[in-house]
């Protein structure tokens, strides 16, 4: 399980599909970024790393309130990061579909 304070949890969507990245800064100051083809990405800060989400149109979760999750078409209650006993099968659980709204 993943118990790393480190690690941040990052979105995209695209309509009611939820595409994860976790992004983990490491202790020597380096961080990566675990995205959902189950790549992991170097950096060589937490500031290019969150950049580099920013720049592919992912939002980090901790910083979303009900009013962004609103503007995407869901709410915060529906935003459970993945959760696996290892990369490899975390990578299944990257790409969520939320069920339709009614």
């Amino acid at each position: 399980m993943d118990t790393n304070d480190n690690t941040q949890w990052w979105l995209a969507t695209l309509g009611r599909t939820v595409i994860w990245a976790r992004l983990r800064v490491l202790d020597a100051g380096t961080a990566e970024v675990f995205d959902s083809d189950g790549n992991t990405l170097p950096y060589d800060s937490e500031d290019s790393a969150r950049a580099a989400l920013m720049d592919a149109e992912f939002t980090a979760i901790d910083g979303m309130d009900e009013d962004d999750a609103d503007a995407r078409g869901f709410t915060l209650q529906e935003l459970t990061p993945p959760q696996a006993d290892d990369d490899a099968k975390l990578r299944a659980l990257m790409v969520q579909k939320l069920p339709t709204r009614h």
